[in-house]
This record gives structure tokens, sequence and C-alpha cells, in this order.
């Protein structure tokens, strides 16, 4: 769309507002609303003011000016406020130099599809997220100086099978069962079915959605594979609707890798393929039908795969899914079949347009715009640089003998690990400028500042019932 265009979609649509929305650092929606007698076609040009040192990981306060411009080809109606409003995404720039903000997620992805054409290798990535999430029906928690906790309410929740309901109608799933019987087993079919169709309304093509292997409300619902910037768009439209239509509905949704002790985790396995000229670079004759870029693209993904955590992995509570000895894909190694394999050569079809690397190992805190640009970025020097991914992994991991285990490289066990990886491993991002020294500097420096030091300093609840009385 033009800005043009815009502007008559905005008309015609009858918008009174326009909601001017742009991603953090970490990964979230910010936005501004302004009306809509504010946007006209320089708006896309000279974009709206705003202080970037209010926004997590941005500018120091000395320099917080910033400006927004909207990017036209992003425009929707926003499903969810009561007056009609016109949403845009916007690019981050300075308003002095009117240079891209080097920490904008958006201007990442950007950088790094500018940076898969320029290599020759192709001229489109295609990235396909199955995210993940839970859908509570209550949730509570407090960390403060004398007290923390946490509590979770689920309708499905196996811990409510006795509870005086009034009545209690049971069908409760048990561990490992939610994958996925139909109602009343499944609590949350119109809910998925309500947040399917408001994604479609907005454009966004799904192919299926489910209940998942956890009780408490596990669900996915899967967007149909789109290039690199657009998926991370929406990705963010994503998050929003389900967010927003289970709080309409009297329900919580969180993408949390880790909420529940003892169930399933909550994953986003990432489906990346290149493409060159309308042909799919992924398919041919080596292992699993696929081609020797796909299998080199493989080796970058697992050379690079510690460091790729610290953004496709990037909260505390990520490696509390991510863990040894149990179903999480932690082993950094490629199969055809194996799902405790990082990386998945999927099966299901024989077509060469559907020959794909599945990375298995993120989960949905991750900023899209950075996790799925980090991946790109390491299966292309996988091809540039010829690496071989060894042999695949097609053996059951758990019957493996504990001296074949220990050849068999692990992704990080912390949050720490995971940014010591990207500081001794980060020049394959560095390609391009497509991340910047001075992005992928503050991304650590934030991480430890906020994240992994304030949890390293709080008691943990459990270590009371471990040591109180030591």
């Amino acid at each position: 769309m033009t800005p043009k265009d815009v502007l008559d979609m905005a008309k015609e649509s009858g918008a009174k507002v326009v909601d001017l929305r742009f991603i953090d650092f970490p990964g979230l929606w910010q936005h501004i609303t302004v009306p809509i007698s504010e946007l006209d076609e320089s708006s896309f040009e000279d974009g709206f003011g705003f202080d970037g040192s209010s926004i997590r990981g941005w500018q120091p306060i000395n320099a917080s000016d910033m400006l927004i411009i909207p990017d036209p080809a992003t425009a929707k109606i926003d499903p969810f406020y009561k007056e009609t409003s016109l949403v845009l995404l916007c690019n981050i720039f300075d308003p002095l130099t009117r240079e891209p903000y080097s920490r904008d997620p958006r201007y990442i992805v950007q950088k790094a599809e500018a940076y898969l054409k320029g290599t020759g290798i192709g001229d489109v990535a295609y990235i396909g997220p199955e995210a993940e999430f839970f859908i509570f029906d209550d949730i509570a928690f407090e960390s403060s100086k004398h007290r923390a906790f946490y509590e979770i309410d689920s309708i499905e929740g196996i811990w409510n099978s006795g509870r005086d309901e009034g009545p209690n109608l049971g069908y409760k799933p048990r561990h490992k069962e939610g994958y996925f019987p139909v109602p009343p087993m499944d609590k949350f079919q119109d809910l998925r079915t309500e947040m399917l169709l408001v994604l479609e309304g907005l454009g966004i093509e799904i192919e299926a959605q489910h209940h998942e292997v956890a009780t408490a409300g596990q669900s996915e619902i899967d967007m149909r594979f789109k290039p690199l910037l657009q998926m991370s768009d929406q990705l963010m439209w994503f998050k929003y609707v389900l967010k927003n239509v289970a709080y309409k509905n009297n329900h919580t949704v969180t993408f949390m890798p880790k909420p529940i002790f003892e169930d399933n985790g909550t994953g986003m396995h990432t489906h990346l393929s290149i493409w060159k000229d309308g042909n799919p670079l992924f398919a041919g004759d080596k292992y699993a039908g696929i081609s020797q870029e796909a299998l080199w693209a493989i080796g970058g993904i697992l050379n690079h795969a510690r460091a790729i955590c610290a953004f496709s992995n990037p909260t505390t509570n990520s490696y509390k899914r991510l863990v040894p000895g149990f179903e999480a894909p932690v082993n950094l190694a490629y199969s055809s079949r194996n799902r405790s394999a990082a990386v998945r050569i999927p099966m299901y079809s024989s077509s060469p347009k559907a020959k794909r690397l599945e990375f298995r190992t993120p989960d949905p805190s991750c900023n899209g715009y950075l996790a799925f640009s980090a991946l790109l970025m390491a299966a292309l020097d996988g091809i540039e640089n010829k690496m071989d991914p060894g042999d695949p992994l097609d053996k059951n991991i758990y019957n493996l003998p504990p001296e074949e285990l220990a050849d068999i490289p692990s992704a990080p066990g912390s949050l720490d690990e995971a940014l010591d990886a990207l500081k001794q491993d980060q020049d394959f991002l560095k390609k391009g400028d497509v991340f910047t020294q001075d992005a992928i500097d503050m991304w650590i420096d934030y991480k430890i500042e906020n994240e992994v030091n304030p949890v390293k300093l709080r008691p943990h609840p459990h270590e009371f019932f471990l040591y109180y009385d030591i």
C-alpha cells in the first residue's frame, strides 16, 4: 500500500484515530494514538516524535528524542478498539541524522532480508513459527522484599479434579494427554476458533488450531509461513489478538515457556526455508530429500545455536523448559523425525516446495524480529562457509548410552550461558551490519541487569521448603 492507499482506507473505514505501534527491544508492542486529522501523506516521511528514553533498552535521557515513521504496507483496522482505529506499524529513526535506529528490531529484520539478497544465495526467506501458549482462568503473583508467590488456576487444571465447582463436571486433561481430545475434555475449542477467525479477519493465514500436550489449556494456532519481515509483524499481531480475545472472554493467555511445574513447557518450533527465483533452495537428493545447501544451513544453525538461544530463548524461564533428559529439544543435532533433536527435517510431504528446516529450540517469549534474524544469519553463515553438520541423530536419545550422549553438544542451561555464548560468538550476526555491536551489547547488558541478576539475587520459595530448618 502507498500512503495515498492508506488515507483512502482510513476514509472508507471511517477511522477516527490512528494507532502508531512499534516494538521495544525485549519484544512488546508500544503505541501512541493520534486523531485521524494528524495523518497525511507527509506523515510517512516526517513521522511523529516520542521519548525514546522511556522505552526499555533504548536511549539515555540526554538523547531521548526519537521519531516513529509509519510503514504504509502494514495498515490494518484494529479488531478490539471501541472506536474505529487505523493501525500502522512503525520504524524508528534518529530525528537529527534521519538514520534508522540500530536497536529497532524491525530495522534488524529489514537488514537481514537485504543481506540475504546481497549474498546471492536466495531472494526470500520464509519463516513459519508454531507459537504455543497457555490459557488460564486466573493468575496472581508477587515478588517483594519479604514475600514471593504465584498462583495459577484453570478450569482444565488436573489439580482441580477434586475441587467443588458447583458442580465439578470432570473432564480435566491428565498429564501428557492434552494432545488432543475433543470437547468436553478440550474446554477451549470455541475460544481458539474465535482467535483464529479474528486473525484471519486481519489477513493472517491460519493452517490449524488445536489443544497441546499439557493440562490447563495449553494450545497452539499455526500461521502459514511468510517472508521474514511479514512474519515478524504477524507474530506481534498473533500475540496481541490471542491476549485480547482471551481477556474479552475472561481468560488470560501467557507465552511464558514454563509456567507450570512438572508439565510440558511452551515452545515455538520455527520452520525456515530459503528460495531463489521462485525455487526452493533446500530441496535436493541428500539426507531426507534436502539439498547440500540445506545441510550447510543446518551446520550453521547447530554451530551457532548456543548464541542464537540468547535471542530465541531470551528469558530465565526459558531454561526451565530447556532441561536435558526430558522432551525439550536441547540436543544440538539434526534428524528427519527425531523430535529431541534441535533441528528436524519435517517429512509430512515429499514435495520440493515443502522442504524446510525446523529449529525446535526457540520459545514464544522471544522477540521474533531478533530471533528470526539470528536464525537466518546462522543458516547463511553455514552456507557461505560450507559447514558440515555431521551425521544425523536418528536414534532415540533416551536410549543412548552415557558415553554416546556425551558426544552430543547441548543448548545452554541458563540465560547466563546463552548470553556468554553470544559474547563469544557474534561475528555471524554482524555481517552486513545486520546486528550492530551497539545492539548486541545493549541486549546482553539489558538482560543481565534487568533479568539475570534480579532473579539470582532473590531467594526462591522452594529454598524455604528445602533449607529453612537447616
